[in-house]
């Protein structure tokens, strides 16, 4: 299956590099290249792509709010471009529906695989991002009881999502709860259905948001 994918960048130059990239890989097409959110949020709905990789900085309508916009009316997954690192922009992104945050230096493979990644439902951060989202939620002094949205939950999803929460993989996963790697995903796919979250990330995001782990539980 080849991976249709939006570029959307306001810097000419960058956004045709990271198109070159991408459009030269077999799995992988380029369906269109924009300048600005409210053209890719255009490109989004007319052409229907797997992915949409969003600058966080462009004119007329950010990335934020077209990664906001698209997660709203489609099922395109985005992946979050940007120079800057600023904790601002990761949870605004994350909250605002992305399943990917890399920083404009990326390596060119990490680019690559970030965005199969992503078409395959799962979720990436680079790595700084993921270190200091949890640094984030583990440094709050303390955590509620777990939320009463969790009770649509069974025993065995609760532990699922808890696991998801520590950044584990579905492998380690399996591993923890002695079950297989198709049962993980069924639970996870339960799990997100249930709360009603896109992917991995959303997860982690809700584990830490409902109480279900604290900063001692997450060290």
């Amino acid at each position: 299956m080849t991976i249709r994918v939006v570029v959307a960048d306001d810097q000419e130059l960058v956004r045709s590099g990271f198109a070159l990239i991408l459009d030269v890989q077999p799995d992988i097409e380029v369906v269109a290249e924009v300048g600005d959110g409210a053209g890719a949020v255009d490109a989004v709905r007319r052409l229907a792509p797997d992915v949409a990789l969003l600058d966080i900085r462009m004119p007329h309508l950010d990335g934020i709010e077209a990664c906001r916009a698209i997660s709203a009316a489609s099922a395109c997954r985005t992946v979050m471009l940007t120079t800057f690192d600023s904790d601002e922009y990761v949870y605004e992104a994350l909250h605002a529906g992305a399943s990917g945050f890399l920083l404009k230096d990326v390596r060119r493979d990490d680019l690559v695989h970030a965005v199969r990644v992503v078409a395959a439902g799962e979720a990436l951060l680079a790595p700084s991002v993921a270190r200091r989202l949890i640094a984030e939620y583990t440094s709050r002094p303390a955590a509620p009881a777990p939320s009463a949205r969790l009770d649509a939950l069974t025993a065995r999803e609760r532990e699922t999502l808890l696991l998801l929460g520590r950044g584990l993989s579905n492998a380690e996963i399996a591993a923890e709860l002695t079950v297989s790697e198709h049962t993980v995903k069924t639970h996870v796919g339960n799990v997100l259905a249930k709360l009603g979250l896109r992917d991995r990330v959303q997860a982690v995001i809700c584990a830490y948001e409902t109480g279900l782990i604290s900063a001692g539980a997450a060290s």
